[in-house]
């Protein structure tokens, strides 16, 4: 555990209903977990980091409370957002079998995370059959989202990004039992065209644009969905929040 972390459109619309597809929120019984592990409470603070790239890989983290990113540094030096994990997500999963993390995870507000030591949890799998469908979902997730973001960034206009973005987040929040249409985001601007290969100054224009066309109303960080058809058609998904 790093030292930081403290105790306390295309048409494209087939490959952005894969995308946008809510998140699988299921529930893993944390004390029966401990029957077969030592499972640890971790609390970190805003810009804190959970673990960082090249630290040796040790356990996996299912994120009880909080929003954080995830980052790489690109080559030439500079930060690459590659994710924002929430409530439910499993996170670690991308560095097993390297022996090491492959990225930072840093907490974008105060959170709260179930430490899972690995090995340990794969052993905990044979007895619990819902914690081996937990992580092979989490693993495939990790996979179809990365596969099916760079698609998208690939063939999306700066607009459709920010709107695939926003679907994408109002569908989280869906899945985790809070309102699609009225939401905070945790990132910042730069975070968000970091993760989707777009400047800050064409995000803030994109958000601009959504909102002079009715689809949103955007104030700093709140976002209000005004027209989510509207704004499910303009990421490539046919299917509204409801």
């Amino acid at each position: 555990m790093s030292s930081t972390a403290h105790d306390l459109a295309a048409p494209v619309s087939s490959l952005a209903h894969e995308v946008m597809q809510p998140h699988r929120v299921d529930d893993v019984d944390i004390d029966m977990l401990r029957r077969h592990m030592t499972v640890i409470r971790r609390k970190v603070l805003a810009g804190q980091y959970v673990y960082r790239a090249g630290q040796p890989f040790h356990s996996l983290f299912l994120v009880h409370a909080g929003f954080l990113k995830s980052c790489e540094l690109a080559q030439d030096g500079r930060e690459q957002v590659t994710g924002f994990r929430m409530r439910g997500d499993l996170v670690g999963v991308e560095s097993i079998g390297l022996g090491h993390y492959s990225c930072d995870l840093v907490a974008l507000e105060d959170s709260e995370l179930w430490e899972l030591p690995y090995p340990p949890v794969l052993l905990a799998c044979r007895e619990l059959p819902q914690l081996q469908t937990r992580l092979t979902t989490a693993l495939a997730e990790e996979i179809r989202r990365d596969r099916l973001w760079m698609l998208s960034l690939g063939t999306l206009s700066a607009e459709r990004r920010v709107a695939a973005f926003l679907f994408d987040v109002a569908q989280r929040h869906a899945a985790l039992g809070f309102s699609p249409r009225h939401f905070i985001l945790r990132m910042g601007r730069a975070d968000m065209g970091s993760f989707l290969a777009l400047k800050h100054e064409t995000v803030t224009r994109a958000l601009s644009r959504l909102a002079e066309l009715g689809y949103i109303a955007v104030q700093r960080r709140e976002v209000r969905v005004l027209d989510t058809a509207a704004l499910a058609r303009l990421a490539g998904q046919g299917v509204a929040v409801h």
